[in-house]
Formats: structure tokens, sequence, C-alpha cells
């Protein structure tokens, strides 16, 4: 298997704080960004913190046919919230990082932050099999 791990902080995010709050958009931002890189959706699930009167941020996975994304935005870091993501592609047959990378870079061009910390893992690097 193929695998590409890109794991982000997006910190000061000038995004519309909706966003931030509303499961419901955090969803359908998710939904977006795996469309815009050729990525299957197959489940997702997203829920609110705090109150209608005091919102906390928002979570949420969405499972692909490739593997996962996983947010939680923190609208309390900083000047303006932060995102913390989790994108996970692989595929025994393909390798599904330009799809990841696509998928990525509609979430930073839509979340906006200033500030970005990204760590990438090649995953699924598997060793030679020697049978004996």
């Amino acid at each position: 298997m193929k695998g590409h791990h890109i794991l982000a902080e997006l910190h000061d995010c000038d995004c519309p704080r909706t966003l931030l709050h509303d499961p419901h958009a955090l969803q359908a931002l998710c939904r977006t960004a795996c469309n815009a890189g050729a990525l299957t959706v197959v489940a997702e699930a997203f829920h609110a913190f705090g109150t209608s009167d005091a919102p906390a941020g928002a979570t949420g996975a969405v499972v692909l046919a490739e593997s996962h994304l996983a947010i939680h935005t923190w609208p309390e870091i900083g000047r303006s919230g932060a995102v913390t993501l989790d994108l996970y592609v692989c595929n025994f047959s393909r390798d599904n990082r330009e799809n990841a990378e696509r998928a990525f870079a509609h979430l930073v061009a839509t979340l906006q932050p200033r500030h970005i910390h990204r760590q990438d893992v090649a995953r699924g690097v598997l060793p030679a099999f020697h049978p004996t």
C-alpha cells in the first residue's frame, strides 16, 4: 500500500467564524475538499462543542475509501483560531498523494491560516518479502 499522511496545524485562520463553530459548515467544507481531491467519502461524523450562545469549536471525521480526514477547530486559540487536521490516503495499486495535496490545498485556501505547521509521513513502506 502506498500511503501519504498529512498532519497539520493551521493558526490564525481568516475564514468565516462559522467554519470554526458550526459542525455543518465544517462538514460541508470537508466534503468539498475531499471532492476537490477526487477522494471517495463513505461516512462522516461531526460534532459541536459549547452552546449556541457560547460556541467552542467543532470536530469531525470523514471516512474515505482511500482512508480518512479528521479535523478539529480551536476558535479560542490565538487571534483568529486554529485548526488541526489529519489527512491520510492510501491505496495498494496507486499513489493518492496528489489527491491528498489537492484536498489539503482546498482546506488551506478556505481556512486562510496565517501560519501552517505541517508534517508529512510516508506510510505503507513495507520491507521486502524474503521467503525462507
